[in-house]
């Protein structure tokens, strides 16, 4: 059996045992911990918090969203986008546009500032993604990417994946 059989097999449960999932489901909570852990230590010094960073990143990748393409993406309540973006627009990170079709719509845009610290903060998780991947090897990279697309909800997989072709990334 090779390593790649052995280890499949470690992770796949047998009928019954859980425990093989329930490591998958911790390594998933402390990967995460530590990816968003560095940006967060950054974000503090500016009085942020992970919210922010959610919308700065999503704004950055793409410039000219609109709040109701943002909502949808983060999943989350109207309320709770106003309360980080106003935050981020007094700042001066974000700026809100009124569209040139629709001027009722607002266009989210990041600022010069806004921009720096979005290249500030994917610097942090892109060294590392560099150093999983190398560790690991691009074949296990892919795997990983295979993994975590999996692991989106079948409903949202589309959009997902025409959000990051959009991007040249699938």
């Amino acid at each position: 059996m090779s390593q790649n059989q052995s280890l499949a097999a470690a992770l796949i449960p047998q009928a019954g045992e859980s425990q093989a999932l329930f490591e998958l489901i911790e390594l998933l909570f402390f990967a995460y911990r530590d990816f968003v852990g560095d940006p967060d230590r950054l974000l503090e010094t500016y009085g942020f918090g992970r919210a922010h960073h959610r919308v700065i990143h999503f704004v950055d990748r793409n410039p000219g969203l609109t709040i109701a393409e943002l909502l949808d993406i983060l999943k989350i309540t109207k309320q709770s986008l106003n309360r980080v973006l106003k935050e981020l627009i007094s700042k001066h990170y974000v700026e809100s546009r009124s569209g040139i079709e629709d001027r009722r719509q607002r266009h989210l845009h990041l600022t010069a500032r806004g921009k720096h610290l979005a290249n500030s903060l994917a610097a942090l998780q892109m060294e590392r993604i560099t150093r999983a991947i190398a560790e690991v090897g691009s074949n296990d990279a892919i795997a990983a990417r295979r993994f975590l697309q999996a692991m989106i909800d079948p409903s949202g997989r589309s959009d997902v994946d025409r959000m990051l072709s959009s991007k040249g990334s699938a």
